[in-house]
């Protein structure tokens, strides 16, 4: 039954997504020794990825890698897989571990032949069917940075957004899959609009946020049943809050709301991510303390917050 599970010691042997499995494994996997079906994937001070399911122990997690090094962990929907990305000086790589634990697969590496001088890869997210990783990457000094598509084990490099003259950041699959949304301005610390791109065609349509966010701090996500989007927005003050709101396939529709009732500058919430339709998780920081998980519901009003994951970073749950 769901409500018994606990992690377990022997190894459960779970593969990396469909048919594809990357041979060019990369150091500082575990052994998979993890039982995981739905929960939090972060990194701590560390920088190594954990997960703890929503049946474990939240203050007891599991870590994945050993190698440090880890950012913005990301869970395949059928919940088997996490791709991140993984840095070392000036270098950088997209990655995967399974969630059960088990090596580390290094899919795509700063100035592989694959992609010419690609660097500095952010935010990787699965495509709804597994089949295909998009992440935001920079070519190099001065240039904008760009969307790029991987297959899942790392071959068949596309630039999605070929030439740009804006920015993008880290991007967020619509359930159909043929359309990701990303955050998108004049620079990368000047996020003050949304793109939505048709991954098949390259088609772009930019969306301004208006209400009182200047810009988006770190990711916009779309909810699982395509109907809502979550950022976390930079507001005058400095501080960054969650904000909801109602989009298509192609906009945003009416106004964006926040999440919470918080008005201290010194409250930071940042990287949401859906537990559910109805669910947020997302980082909270107060006045430089540890940074941890919390959830709140989705509502047309400002909403309660209960601790999730203490001292975490940089959350994604799923699989959802």
């Amino acid at each position: 039954m769901m409500g018994m599970r606990r992690w377990l010691g022997g190894v459960v042997a779970v593969g990396l997504l469909g048919a594809c499995e990357p041979t060019d494994f990369g150091g500082g996997g575990t052994t998979g020794d993890v039982l995981f079906d739905r929960g939090f994937a972060f990194v701590r001070e560390d920088r190594n990825v954990y997960v703890v399911d929503d049946d474990g122990d939240p203050n007891s997690p599991q870590r994945l890698t050993t190698a440090g090094g880890a950012y913005t962990p990301s869970i395949s929907r059928n919940g088997n897989s996490i791709v991140f990305v993984q840095r070392s000086g000036s270098t950088s790589s997209i990655q995967t571990v399974p969630t059960s634990g088990g090596p580390v697969a290094t899919l795509l590496s700063s100035n592989d032949a694959a992609c010419g001088n690609c660097t500095n890869f952010r935010g990787p997210t699965f495509s709804p069917d597994g089949r295909t990783i998009v992440f935001a990457f920079d070519r190099g000094s001065g240039s904008q940075s760009s969307l790029g598509r991987i297959a899942a084990d790392g071959s068949g490099f596309v630039d999605l957004t070929p030439g740009t003259t804006i920015a993008y950041g880290a991007p967020s699959f619509f359930p159909s899959g043929t359309t990701v949304v990303a955050p998108a301005g004049t620079s990368a610390f000047q996020f003050n609009q949304l793109a939505f791109v048709q991954v098949n065609t390259g088609a772009i349509n930019n969306v301004s946020l208006g209400n009182e966010v200047l810009a988006i701090a770190n990711r916009a996500v779309v909810s699982p049943d395509g109907r809502q989007i979550a950022l976390d927005g930079r507001l005058s003050s400095g501080s960054t809050r969650i904000f909801v709101g109602n989009v298509t396939a192609q906009s945003i529709s009416g106004t964006l709301r926040r999440l919470t009732d918080y008005t201290a500058s010194t409250v930071q919430e940042s990287f949401p991510s859906w537990v559910s339709s109805t669910e947020l998780g997302f980082l909270f920081n107060d006045s430089g303390g540890d940074p941890s998980i919390y959830r709140a519901p989705v509502s047309s009003t400002a909403s309660s917050v209960s601790l999730a994951v203490p001292a975490a970073n940089e959350p994604f749950y799923g699989p959802n």
